[in-house]
């Protein structure tokens, strides 16, 4: 199962259109916000020796902090043009990490990836509730097919909560503040799926959830009155099915 063509082209258009500047995408918030306390989640479960891939890793900021923090990083996207942002940013910056385009829901692909770099560990931030509903439970496949019986996730997702939060924040009386107004231009669905449809796409992928809680997600876009949007989410730390170590 592939993504569909309306789906691949919304998300290169977007890149397409982005510049380099940090933060400009929406979600492009600093490490010391998102990858660096995700890894403080996952670390107590998982071996920093191995190699973490990056599923939806944009322009890359996440992935050159998780390289410090793991052997190695791969930064996987479905985006050809954020691929080629994450490697302009990444030109000349110290760590040991790589960026590939990739369809997580191209099974062959996956597989090709995990046969590579063996088991390892994931970070997906916000990746399933924009996809596809066709295409979730291959996302999910995805997931256990990387980290094997070895490798260990750490998957965040936004809550149908934050729903309300974007419509706020798109409700101004100038709509929508400008990087989430690019998001809604090109045809990009956030916090689309259920809460419940989560866990049970882990779960059915044969993920084993060893932790999970409640968290926000810093944007790097502000409402009228200069407040910060801040995300409702959930994160899981998870283990494949036959888990050793």
């Amino acid at each position: 199962m592939n993504v569909s063509e309306d789906y691949r082209n919304a998300w290169e258009s977007y890149w397409q259109a982005t510049s380099d500047a940090p933060g400009e995408a929406i979600w492009d918030s600093d490490p010391s916000l998102t990858a660096v306390p995700h890894s403080e989640l996952l670390l107590p479960h998982a071996d920093s020796g191995r190699t973490i891939v990056d599923l939806g890793c944009g322009n890359g900021t996440q992935t050159r902090c998780l390289a410090t923090r793991f052997a190695r990083a791969v930064g996987v996207d479905l985006s050809h043009a954020a691929i080629e942002h994450a490697r302009r940013a990444g030109d000349g910056a110290a760590g040991a990490f790589e960026f590939q385009q990739l369809d997580l829901t191209d099974t062959a692909a996956v597989g090709a990836l995990h046969a590579r770099l063996g088991d390892s560990h994931v970070y997906m931030r916000a990746v399933i509730h924009q996809s596809e509903p066709h295409a979730r439970a291959a996302v999910a496949a995805a997931v256990a097919g990387i980290i094997g019986g070895q490798g260990r996730a750490f998957v965040v997702e936004l809550t149908a909560e934050s729903r309300e939060v974007l419509r706020r924040a798109a409700g101004g009386p100038e709509g929508p503040p400008p990087k989430l107004r690019r998001v809604f231009e090109h045809g990009l669905k956030p916090a689309d799926a259920e809460d419940a449809e989560i866990p049970q796409l882990l779960r059915e992928a044969g993920l084993t959830i060893l932790a999970d809680g409640d968290t926000t997600l810093p944007q790097t876009e502000h409402t009228a009155d200069g407040s910060r949007i801040d995300l409702p989410a959930r994160w899981f730390v998870l283990a494949g099915s036959g888990a050793t170590g």
